[in-house]
């Protein structure tokens, strides 16, 4: 019912929907510190006032929950499904050639900019499947309820502080993965562990390390500074390195310093085979140079030994598994800092449903005290798994598969999205099968025509669900 409706105004607000959309991803709203009433920072606040802005605009009925939350409502009648998307983006990074992270540009059939495609692309896309439905009047029995959060990129705290003031919807689902529906999410085990040793002022020596942004990011740099080690050992290794590993190395040369950049390239978390790691990278390229011998030496090949170059299974650590219903587990070495007497480190594993505390947390444990490192972790993220046979996640599929014409069926993600917690939520879109978004990478974009029939879609599950 209402498609021929719904489709005629998708496509004549679609300008209008790519400047909104524009007009979000303008802002940088990557998580900064904590402000009085901001909570995340003055980004994500001005995200989230500009959205509700819009959003009143166009007639709906907002709240704010203290600037974690923000929520559009499509009429005041009983909640039956609420769309969950996030205002928040990961930091802007490093090898952008298309524009700048924050200058969103059309070229082509494409949208890009930093949060085009996670996730300020699909929220707008979901604002308007709700302006279609109350535009053209289409009558309804329940209500829909869009809701902003402004933490989804750093643990969703946002979404922990909504849900202790509103009860969860008969009905979730999210636009932050990809069609058709996510009915699985890996579980998680955000690594962190520490190391201590006995400082050494041996020449030639590693003075520092840095590496990495979010947990959930494939480093694209990372950098270390070197003392007493001659140019020319430094970019014969570099050479060497470059081809086994596929990273290159900037060289700095100031008297006896140098400051050694790995360039790699970096990917989402979830899907650490896409990326290039520069962290691994620059750790193989420390252990190929003459440095003096010395335990902090030694624990940085005892770390590559446990996470090598390349080993985004956990082969090496011990944890490499997998299963029918969510896959294989991943593994990204995502952040390290190393000082001369210590190193502070986590690494973002998704974890299949076969995965327990016992074949992972506790082996990962085990295996690193043995090579003289500490986890800190005591639990881990449990998976997340919604009936694939129920009327709510066969009328998503249905709408998807008769908007475009592709077969409709719950797959499994690595990423774990906002509906994770959620009893009955599932991500659903925005982007299509086969689609990179270079989602967290440099040059993220979004498919204009597949953030159209978003759109179209997400208004016929409003209808169809809620009339």
């Amino acid at each position: 019912m209402y498609r021929k409706e719904i489709e005629e105004y998708i496509e004549s607000h679609k300008q209008e929907m790519i400047h909104d959309i524009c007009t979000l991803c303008r802002i940088n709203s990557e998580k900064m510190s904590y402000k009085e009433g901001m909570p995340y920072g003055p980004g994500a606040f001005e995200a989230l006032t500009e959205a509700l802005a819009m959003a009143e605009s166009y007639g709906f009925s907002i709240t704010n929950y203290d600037n974690y939350v923000g929520t559009a409502d499509l009429n005041e009648k009983e909640r039956q499904l609420d769309i969950l998307a996030h205002l928040d983006v990961v930091p802007a990074g490093e090898g952008w050639k298309e524009t700048n992270p924050f200058e969103p540009v059309v070229k082509g059939d494409k949208l890009f900019g930093r949060g085009t495609a996670d996730d300020k692309g699909p929220a707008v896309a979901a604002l308007y499947a709700m302006r279609a439905v109350k535009e053209l009047n289409i009558p309804l029995k329940k209500n829909v309820r869009l809701i902003l959060g402004t933490d989804e990129e750093c643990g969703s705290s946002d979404i922990a502080h909504y849900y202790a003031i509103e009860k969860e919807s008969p009905m979730t689902f999210s636009p932050d993965g990809s069609f058709p529906v996510v009915n699985t999410e890996k579980g998680g085990l955000n690594g962190h562990f520490t190391a201590e040793w006995a400082s050494s002022q041996a020449l030639p020596k590693l003075v520092s390390l840095d590496a990495g942004t979010k947990v959930n990011v494939v480093p694209g740099k990372a950098i270390a500074v070197v003392e007493g080690i001659d140019a020319k050992s430094l970019e014969l290794t570099a050479s060497q390195c470059e081809e086994r590993t596929g990273i290159r190395f900037e060289l700095e040369l100031e008297e006896d310093i140098a400051t050694i950049t790995a360039i790699g390239e970096s990917a989402h978390a979830s899907l650490p085979e896409e990326g290039n790691n520069a962290l691994t990278g620059l750790l193989y390229y420390l252990t190929k140079l003459p440095l003096a011998e010395c335990e902090q030496m030694t624990m940085i090949r005892r770390l590559l030994e446990l996470i090598p170059h390349g080993d985004t299974s956990g082969k090496a650590l011990g944890i490499a598994m997998e299963d029918e219903l969510s896959g294989s587990l991943t593994l990204a070495f995502s952040l390290l800092q190393v000082r001369s007497s210590c190193l502070e480190g986590t690494f973002d594993s998704r974890c299949p449903v076969c995965a327990t505390e016992e074949n992972v947390l506790e082996v990962v444990k085990r295996n690193m005290a043995e090579k003289g490192f500490t986890l800190h972790n005591d639990s881990m993220k449990p998976p997340h798994h919604v009936d694939g046979n129920s009327e709510f996640v066969k009328t998503l599929l249905n709408v998807y598969e008769s908007y475009t014409g592709l077969k409709g069926e719950c797959v499994s993600m690595g990423g774990g999205t906002y509906v994770h917690s959620l009893k009955n939520g599932v991500a659903f879109g925005a982007s299509m099968p086969g689609t990179d978004n270079r989602m967290h990478g440099a040059d993220e974009y979004a498919v204009i025509d597949e953030l159209v029939v978003s759109a179209k879609i997400f208004a016929q599950v409003i209808v169809d669900l809620c009339s």
